[in-house]
């Protein structure tokens, strides 16, 4: 059952998913270090995103960005402290 064994293959074909009955020794690490890689740009972005955002037009409620935008938290603090 399941298609026969393996055939033998060209050796210098190349494929972006690492050719034919791949399974590197080292895939926990890869996925660890791709994992890692992409939450660290993900998270530089979202920095980059919270700190440049402005808003011209304010909404009319309550959106999640206005947890973490620059302009909400200048406002937030100037008018505690006008508030005192």
């Amino acid at each position: 059952m399941g298609g026969g064994g393996r055939y033998p293959y060209p050796r210098e074909v190349w494929s972006p998913s690492g050719g034919w009955w791949t399974r590197p020794k080292n895939w926990v690490s890869n996925t660890i270090i791709a994992g890692l890689g992409i939450g660290l740009i993900t998270y530089n972005v979202f920095k980059v995103s919270a700190r440049n955002e402005w808003r011209y037009i304010q909404p009319d409620r309550p959106i999640p960005s206005m947890q973490w935008a620059r302009q909400y938290k200048e406002q937030n603090s100037t008018s505690s402290t006008d508030a005192s």
